[in-house]
């Protein structure tokens, strides 16, 4: 997948998807036009760019994810992680707990996490 990036329209779009799939492209033009006021041609136009970023399949009417949610905000995360921060998660983490204090309950959830991958 080249281009992870998803707008908030199309995150709202794509979590519709995610939410009911396998979902028909007929029924998937009734929830955008009840859910976010689109047409039908705006919902296959954005169909189409997600199907064409690789994120989702339209077949014979049926669309289907190619990665499962959580699947794509690994690879989103590991993508900003690696962009923004070198590929340091350290970097990362220190940028984010900068302003972003970490509750007692989340570091022993993190420390818990990193113990887990010692050996």
């Amino acid at each position: 997948m080249s281009d992870l990036k998803l707008g908030v329209v199309e995150q709202r779009f794509a979590d519709i998807i995610w939410a009911n799939e396998p979902i028909t492209s007929g029924k998937l033009v009734e929830m955008c036009n009840k859910e976010l006021g689109w047409k039908k041609s705006t919902t296959y136009t954005v169909l189409k760019k997600l199907c064409d970023k690789g994120i989702f399949s339209n077949n014979n009417g049926t669309v289907t994810s190619n990665y499962m949610k959580d699947d794509y905000n690994v690879m989103k995360c590991e993508r900003i992680i690696k962009d923004e921060f070198g590929g340091s998660l350290p970097t990362f983490i220190a940028a984010f707990t900068r302003k972003n204090k970490l509750s007692k309950e989340e570091i022993t959830k993190i420390e818990q996490l990193i113990n887990s991958f010692k050996e």
